[in-house]
């Protein structure tokens, strides 16, 4: 590749963007996650959590697709959080193949104590983007990933 080229390339939109995105996730990623490991959990187990607070009992292969898990690890985390006292794990009556996954009372008191707490920090953490903005790129981000997506 010649000077002039690698010149363009680096001028390329497409380049930069990748690059901006990337780091910018990164860095979002680290801090939030670092606010996880404050609750004593991971952020697996904090968007097991999370996703059974919010919607109910789950399938574990549901949880696994939820929140973009290979379904060993799913068993691990759920595992792991099942002798925190944090999640209680049933077997379908309909079905013995399909175990479900919910929030115990435990789990439901440390996320009503620590949501909160995490909202607030990832509030923090986006502050660099008003509402308008955060939307905004809420939309184009989507559009970008969607659009990707059709790659595969």
């Amino acid at each position: 590749m010649n000077e002039e080229t690698y010149r363009e390339r680096k001028q390329d939109p497409s380049l930069k963007l990748f690059v901006v995105l990337s780091k910018a996730s990164r860095t979002l990623s680290d801090l939030a996650q670092k606010d996880m490991t404050r609750y004593g959990l991971n952020p697996t187990e904090f968007g097991t959590l999370e996703l059974l607070y919010h919607r109910g009992k789950q399938p574990l292969q549901k949880i696994g697709e939820r929140i973009l898990l290979a379904s060993g690890s799913i068993t691990y985390v759920v595992n792991n959080l099942e002798k925190k006292g944090l999640l209680v794990r049933e077997t379908a009556a309909h079905d013995r193949r399909i175990s479900y996954a919910d929030i115990s009372d435990k789990g439901r008191d440390l996320l009503n104590e620590i949501f909160p707490q995490h909202w607030a920090e990832l509030e923090r953490i986006t502050a660099g983007l008003n509402d308008e903005e955060k939307e905004q790129a809420i939309q184009l981000i989507k559009k970008l990933g969607l659009e990707a997506d059709q790659l595969r």
